[in-house]
């Protein structure tokens, strides 16, 4: 099968070539690709792996194979799926509990955007507990988590503030639910923070919480150490600083999240698409922080 493999000589590491088919096992279903959606993750880790190896985590596309033991979606089903690995590619095994139906009207390349970012911001905002009407800060949300965080938090009721690292990245973030957008600064006071970025910001946004608040520590975009000192315990607050981490299995989540996305709750904001043979040019536009959202690789166009 034709697959986007891993080549340490290649830019970026990656190259379009050929791979073995999967060989789905008695809880997998065998899904025929349509899209995949990158995300910074997988690709940074790429050198983590031998030559010729098929990583990606999100990939949307038709069950051409049901699971042998007969859980899961028949033939025919158009699905949204997570894996660790072989997302990218022609073809993909895939745990039935790592996957959920994609509504019928809703586009393939879209429904390939939410599966980890998603799933992220889902879980994050879920543990910051109840946020009607109270104030919320998502860091990096220019991002694919980000805007996933900004929309999710708003829907639960939370003032969410948005903070991004340069104002043409902030394009949009009020349709999705942001009451405020700032560049490059905390105001508080804060109730919650979803955190994507860490560094100073982190630390910055740690003296604006109230007593009780909490922060979901995502990601480390910032690629800087966070400094806590005792300006971060002033007076008698108390707060919690939780190292996130996203949950599996994700068919549950995705499931909701697919439903959102055919209702029109949910946007996926995907800032790039195109074919899977520009695969570096999607990488490279990703990782120099000029995509908003989410990048998206077609495959294959579903008749």
């Amino acid at each position: 099968m034709r697959a986007i493999v891993h080549d340490p000589g290649a830019p970026y590491g990656l190259r379009l070539g050929e791979a073995p088919d999967p060989v789905p096992r008695d809880g997998q279903a065998l899904v025929r690709v349509a899209a995949i959606s990158f995300n910074l993750g997988e690709l940074r880790d790429l050198c983590g792996f031998s030559p010729g190896h098929v990583s990606g985590w999100d990939a949307s596309g038709v069950v051409e194979r049901a699971a042998a033991d007969g859980s899961g979606p028949p033939v025919g089903t158009r699905v949204t799926t997570f894996g660790w690995t072989g997302a990218w590619a022609e073809l993909r095994a895939v745990d039935v509990g790592e996957l959920a139906a994609v509504p019928g009207h809703v586009d393939l390349g879209a429904a390939s955007a939410v599966p980890v970012a998603g799933v992220s911001a889902l879980q994050a905002v879920r543990a910051l507990g109840p946020l009607f009407g109270r104030r919320v800060l998502v860091t990096g949300a220019s991002g694919g988590v980000g805007r996933f965080a900004v929309q999710l938090a708003a829907r639960a009721g939370a003032h969410v503030v948005a903070s991004v690292g340069a104002a043409g990245r902030g394009a949009g973030l009020d349709a999705l639910g942001a009451a405020e957008v700032v560049v490059g600064k905390v105001p508080g006071p804060l109730h919650a923070v979803i955190d994507n970025v860490g560094g100073p910001l982190l630390a910055e946004a740690l003296t604006r919480l109230e007593d009780g608040g909490v922060v979901q520590w995502i990601g480390q975009a910032s690629g800087r150490a966070t400094v806590l000192d005792s300006a971060q315990r002033a007076g008698h607050r108390s707060w919690r600083l939780e190292s996130f981490a996203v949950a599996a299995p994700f068919g549950p989540d995705l499931a909701f999240l697919m439903g959102l996305l055919g209702s029109g709750e949910l946007d996926p904001q995907v800032g790039w698409r195109g074919g899977w043979e520009r695969a570096q040019e999607a990488a490279g536009a990703l990782l120099s922080r000029q995509v908003n959202g989410k990048a998206v690789l077609d495959v294959w166009s579903p008749p």
